[in-house]
């Protein structure tokens, strides 16, 4: 039997798997129906700790649902996604060399797709 620590999954793990739950559902729901969306076993209180901090952060809103609350994302895929790089780049003091590593390792099309984004951006 495995031990209850080796079970445990990152935060992060945990928060895409509600989102997607949230995001599949496109209305809002209880921490219980987010539970048994993800049929994974995680106790009713873990999931609604994983809203609660996803509220905290300005990814889901909430709004009086029965006894409690119901959760719904005001983000999608492609804003989380750019917030969490966002998050990244703001741990390191030397942003200058991270972005220049970064952009090292993007593959052609995205290096290309990139700069037009940011030609644009100039316009």
């Amino acid at each position: 039997m495995a031990d209850a620590k080796d079970e445990r999954r990152p935060a992060g793990e945990l928060e895409a798997a509600v989102m997607a739950a949230l995001w599949t559902a496109g209305t809002a729901l209880t921490p219980g129906e987010v539970q048994a969306e993800l049929a994974s076993g995680l106790a009713r209180t873990t999931v609604t700790t994983i809203l609660s901090r996803l509220y905290d952060k300005g990814v889901v809103d909430r709004r009086p649902q029965g006894r409690g609350y119901g959760y719904y994302p005001v983000q999608d895929a492609q804003d989380l996604t750019a917030r969490r790089m966002h998050t990244e780049l703001d741990r390191d003091r030397d942003r200058e060399t991270v972005l220049a590593r970064f952009v090292a390792q993007l593959n052609p099309d995205d290096e290309q797709l990139l700069r037009q984004l940011l030609e644009a951006d100039d316009r």
